[in-house]
């Protein structure tokens, strides 16, 4: 079961709907009476007022078609949402093993027991198993609990030493390198401590790629011999540098992987000391190597210090585009959206609107509400863009998009956090400087209830990534009818195409922009805006095409199983 909880279980929730019911009314009047209209002047921001419990679980589509061929599977991963989300790894890991559960096999999550995330997210929680797992010359007593997080079985890994305490997943006071080579052992470890034989273990990023050495070079030899090692690489950009001393606290002799045809990192060969790679120590070891979109495989074979490696294991390495979870992230039945919506309705999407623009004061309180909305319709069109703020996503150009935005007449909401102190200082700035006028707010933080408010409100999302090896932020804007505006690389090139390309009307579905400078941007704004306001009938039509679109995870897990099944031991 999926519970969505509010962090403020004492304030009054404002909106009087029931989960799951959508008004299908048509008149934006009977749907606004009831509404109590947010202002930026409540003691509460509204989007941190109590919403109802959400039980996702009941909503996943019952029509999917189970497998015959059933498997066990067992991810092993630094993050999974909504528990210790902090970015699209955590959703993909949940997304994907949700929908390989829909199709009937078994699935496992194996995931550090941080000491931040919130156990009454956690249902059925309890201590399974007790054992040692082996670090640094030592035997570390370690706690192996089950529990149920979003419908998935998981297992967490909770060591007794000072590993994965800290009031977040990633900046603890411990080592963070050291704290995952000890967890890619300890989940071998408790497999073979209690027997398990997953036919897919399913590695995720820098963190675990060292569980395909210690695997392969060691617990193969043991008594794990089933298994087969599946890795995804999120983003090529991390690559879990280690020196060989620090690989060998796991018990490996870090000594033997530091070849070029292991896990040497080529940037250091002839430095003194080399350096070793864990993600390429895992592209290497692994039986299939996976990343998150077809376009983002063929521009990772053609840059960056890891291509050679990757082109050596060609004949294993595959490009399969990420999904989003459709019962999470669903219009129809979202709870924290004011009024909810659908292809065929779409009037539930101007109140949600509205409804941000007054909680945010960018619109004149004490005018007629429903007045309001249809007068604005096609008028002012809003702009979201919900990302975390670091170079990759193209700080120069969201900010270039905000001054943009209102000279053209339209409204724009950033929804994001810098890790780098220089770059929120400046978003700091920039806040300061246009949060109290009628156009721009920019609210540096993150907020999972806001984000589902902010895609129902927009017209369009903003996504001027440099590289995004995925990218959901297009796909949930999709779905929610917000039509995308994105530069042209990795995954965002695979899910949006340009609704200028008369070679290809049929799947047109958004704005594409290929530089990386501010006019490319501005090509793209101009023909967004000028579609919008002059022609309202096609871009209500388009709202309803994305809508539309298929961007579930049951369409992706069907491809990943297509590959665990041409890896998997038959016994």
């Amino acid at each position: 079961m999926i519970i969505i909880r509010s962090r403020h279980a004492n304030s009054k929730f404002d909106l009087r709907f029931q989960v799951g019911a959508e008004k299908q009314t048509a008149s934006v009047d009977s749907r606004v009476k009831d509404i109590v209209w947010p202002s930026p002047d409540d003691e509460i921001v509204f989007w941190n007022k109590e919403f109802p419990h959400w039980d996702v679980s009941q909503q996943a589509p019952a029509e999917i078609e189970k497998d015959s061929d059933l498997m066990h599977i067992i991810h092993v991963t630094a993050e999974m949402a909504p528990i210790a989300k902090v970015g699209g790894l955590g959703d993909v890991v949940t997304g994907l093993a949700r929908a390989c559960l829909s199709r009937a096999h078994k699935v496992d999550i194996m995931l550090p027991f941080y000491e931040c995330i919130q156990r009454e997210q956690i249902s059925e929680l309890e201590l399974i198993t007790t054992y040692e797992s082996y670090y640094d010359g030592n035997w570390v007593p370690t706690n192996a609990y089950r529990g149920v997080v979003s419908g998935i079985p998981v297992i967490f890994i909770q060591p007794s030493n000072n590993f994965f305490k800290g009031q977040n997943v990633y900046g603890g006071s411990y080592n963070e390198l050291e704290a995952y080579l000890y967890f890619s052992r300890a989940c071998l470890e408790w497999m073979q401590v209690t027997g398990t034989q997953p036919d897919i273990i399913h590695i995720h990023e820098w963190q675990t790629g060292s569980l395909a050495l210690l695997y392969w070079d060691m617990y193969h030899y043991l008594s794990l011999k089933k298994p087969r090692i599946v890795l995804t690489i999120h983003n090529m950009e991390h690559y879990g540098e280690c020196c060989k001393e620090e690989l060998s606290k796991c018990g490996l002799d870090g000594s033997i992987y530091a070849t070029l045809d292991k896990a040497v990192d080529d940037r250091t060969i002839g430095h003194n000391p080399e350096r070793l790679s864990l993600l390429k120590g895992g592209i290497v070891y692994s039986n299939v190597v996976i990343t998150v979109s077809p376009t983002y495989l063929k521009e990772t074979l053609c840059s960056g210090w890891l291509a050679s490696t990757l082109i050596l294991n060609r004949d294993k390495y595959y490009g399969v585009l990420n999904g989003i979870d459709t019962a999470m992230w669903n219009p129809a039945t979202d709870v924290f959206l004011p009024s909810k919506f659908n292809a065929r309705n779409t009037e539930g999407k101007k109140i949600c609107k509205y409804y941000v623009q007054r909680g945010l004061g960018l619109i004149l309180k004490g005018t007629s509400a429903s007045k309001l909305i249809n007068e604005m319709e096609n008028k002012v069109p809003l702009v979201v863009c919900i990302t975390r703020l670091v170079a990759q996503k193209g700080l120069h150009l969201i900010t270039h998009a905000i001054k943009q935005v209102e000279e053209r007449g339209g409204q724009m909401i950033v929804l994001g956090k810098a890790s780098d102190g220089r770059v929120q200082t400046e978003f700091e700035g920039l806040a300061n400087l246009h949060n109290q006028g009628p156009s721009i707010r920019i609210l540096l933080t993150y907020s999972e209830e806001l984000s589902h408010m902010l895609y129902a409100a927009a017209d369009m999302v903003l996504v001027p990534s440099i590289y995004e090896p995925c990218g959901l932020a297009q796909m949930i804007g999709m779905r929610y009818g917000a039509i995308p505006i994105v530069r042209k690389t990795g995954g965002l090139a695979d899910t949006v195409f340009d609704m200028d390309d008369q070679l290809h009307r049929e799947t047109a579905n958004g704005f594409v922009f290929e530089g990386i400078d501010e006019g490319s941007l501005n090509w793209a704004l101009d023909r967004a805006f000028s579609f919008y306001r002059e022609k309202p009938e096609e871009w209500n039509t388009t709202i309803q095409k994305v809508m539309e679109i298929d961007n579930s995870w049951n369409n992706t897990a069907g491809k990943y199983i297509d590959i665990y099944n041409s890896v998997r031991v038959r016994c």
